[in-house]
């Protein structure tokens, strides 16, 4: 099962740009022990979907929880399916002590089986002192808090060839129909405007989470995520049809319907920033930026950069976000040890080790924004945590992964049949209705 972050691309997602950043952040991050390494002889396991340079960067981290603590980490990638990974673990009685989880649905779910351990009051002081409340209310369940965000993925930017946007003589829009008029003029100038990863379900369902955040707002959203809103409504119908406009459109889209269909995500940058470019404009989250860079050379705010999702219909700017959450599994050897991680993930001098890293967004407003390495990073930061309460998780993300996180099957795949054919958007949102209904039961 693939999923929807930076994971997806392995080693090719760091944003390693020149940094020379400074650490920051103040106090003591662990309670119990901060520098007299009261933590000497434990070894606390991790797991977690990075690998490559994200792996990388989080073994930074780690390092710097041993130097403080003396405890000693041991980190292992489970892949995309973290789920039946640490079912099975912990089945084997080998459990880690903690583990990093991608989907709000899947740290619900550990929870709701009792594996999980409540964050203590040090990392939940924290939190309430550097996060936006939605980020506490992302990582609990019935009131506990479970899970801290440590990494989060901003995905609401659209990412551009300023060499396009200028040969077309077009600025940045700020409106959903100003977009799609300027790419009818990108268009008219020789490469098409958007470049759409079809192929890779994902994408699709987060073209129409920003649009439904913006145009029908946080609490339909919210009751939509949560199946209490049906997708018969007619704000879905209204969104999946303000989707349409750009699906029908075989002007905007690089090598029409088909080719978008056959295209995916890496293949989708690759379209914009490549070596033969196709189009000028690809949406997705702030892990393009790493593509552009280390697959295709390209200089991150100077011939890549990226606007905001724009408003559709007079609502809000959409911010729509992803992330990975730490938590602690009653199961592992060195569970106590393991909180101990949590208090200092939960610090801002830990976001800033990553930060300076490349490749990383933290949500913890007490993180430095001069801790980022670049000027569009740092912008990119700035927004995710100026949304504030308004940040809004991949609805996808929230849903059980039968409906929105499987590859061929649910969400992804009758939004792909969408794209073949946006004809009819009360079809479709019937369809997506039916689905949504068998996996909320399962």
């Amino acid at each position: 099962m693939m999923r929807r972050r930076t994971t997806l691309l392995a080693g090719c997602t760091a944003l390693a740009l020149a940094l020379g950043a400074t650490a920051c952040g103040g106090g003591d991050p662990v309670s119990a022990g901060g520098g007299d390494k009261a933590l000497s002889g434990q070894t606390v396991t991790v797991a977690g979907v990075w690998s490559g340079s994200e792996q990388k960067n989080f073994q930074k981290v780690l390092d710097a929880f041993t130097a403080k603590t003396g405890a000693k980490t041991q980190f292992t990638s489970t892949g995309d399916n973290v789920s039946t990974v640490v079912g099975s673990k912990i089945e084997g009685g080998n459990a880690p002590d903690v583990v990093m989880v991608p989907q709000v649905g899947v740290l619900q779910q550990f929870a709701r089986k009792g594996w999980l351990k409540p964050l203590s009051p040090a990392t939940e002081k924290s939190v309430d002192a550097g996060y936006a409340s939605v980020w506490k209310k992302y990582g609990s369940v019935d009131g506990t808090l479970y899970g801290l965000y440590f990494k989060a993925a901003h995905k609401s930017t659209v990412w551009y060839s300023p060499a396009a946007l200028d040969q077309a003589g077009v600025k940045p829009p700020t409106t959903y129909d100003a977009m799609l008029k300027a790419g009818h003029t990108v268009s008219d100038s020789g490469l098409a405007a958007f470049s759409i990863a079809g192929q890779d379900g994902w994408t699709l369902t987060d073209w129409f989470e920003n649009i439904y955040l913006s145009q029908a707002g946080p609490e339909k959203y919210d009751a939509l995520a949560a199946h209490k809103l049906k997708w018969t409504d007619a704000s879905v119908v209204r969104a999946l049809g303000t989707l349409g406009k750009l699906f029908k459109d075989k002007q905007l889209i690089a090598g029409g319907q088909k080719e978008a269909l056959n295209t995916d995500f890496p293949g989708s940058v690759e379209k914009v920033f490549g070596p033969k470019p196709e189009a000028g404009m690809v949406y997705e989250g702030d892990f393009v930026a790493g593509v552009a860079k280390d697959q295709f050379g390209r200089t991150i705010g100077k011939d890549a950069d990226f606007f905001p999702f724009p408003a559709v219909d007079g609502g809000k700017a959409p911010v729509v976000s992803g992330g990975d959450a730490a938590v602690v599994l009653k199961a592992g050897k060195d569970s106590a040890a393991g909180m101990k991680l949590l208090e200092y993930l939960a610090t801002p001098e830990a976001a800033a080790v990553w930060a300076k890293a490349g490749g990383f967004l933290s949500p913890n407003r007490k993180l430095d924004l001069g801790a980022y390495g670049d000027d569009v990073t740092r912008a990119t930061a700035k927004s995710l945590v100026a949304a504030g309460d308004s940040v809004r998780f991949d609805m996808s993300d929230q849903a059980p992964a039968a409906f929105g996180g499987t590859k061929g099957a649910g969400e992804w795949k009758l939004l792909q049949d969408f794209l073949r054919d946006p004809s009819d958007p009360a079809r479709t949102a019937a369809r997506l209705e039916a689905a949504a209904a068998k996996a909320y039961k399962g």
